[in-house]
């Protein structure tokens, strides 16, 4: 009888088994798509609050280190020097390596472009960043890119 038992606990124990070993890659790659998005909201938080410092200011002199999109597809440029004040980063330095980063600036002074909100005082700053997410193989391909969206309204001080 106990030799009964004991084959029966074996193959319990076994099933028990083979149920976490094909649980474990699972759980690595929730724990690194989870480790991937937290950077990518990281670093587009850090460029958020970049862009919020940015000098954009009232008065005589022209002062715009903010700058606006001329369209989604285009990084913005200063309205007083006409330089691109957050350029595109196709890869972000290390140890963020993987990730890119892309800034656009919209002008609220036009209607839709912030979400029903009409000022010539704000601009709206929208932050995305991507990477290629890791599955059972691999890293997906580059085609196949997840980001993260961050967006704030900016003030004219």
């Amino acid at each position: 009888m106990t030799l009964i038992e004991v084959l029966i606990a074996v193959a319990i124990v076994g099933v028990g088994l083979v149920a976490l070993s094909a649980a474990v890659p699972l759980a690595a790659y929730a724990i690194h798509e989870g480790n991937r998005l937290s950077a990518a909201t990281f670093l587009a938080e850090q460029r958020l609050e970049q862009a919020r410092r940015a000098p954009w200011q009232v008065g005589p002199a022209c002062v715009d280190d903010l700058g606006v999109s001329p369209s989604s597809h285009v990084a913005p440029a200063s309205s007083c020097a006409g330089a691109t004040t957050f350029p595109d980063e196709p890869e972000v330095a290390p140890p963020y390596a993987g990730f890119s980063r892309a800034v656009r600036i919209a002008g609220c002074d036009a209607g839709g472009a912030c979400n029903g909100v009409v000022s010539a005082d704000l601009r709206q700053v929208t932050v995305t960043v991507s990477y290629r997410p890791m599955t059972g193989a691999g890293l997906t391909p580059a085609s196949r890119a997840k980001a993260a969206t961050v967006t704030m309204l900016v003030a004219r001080r």
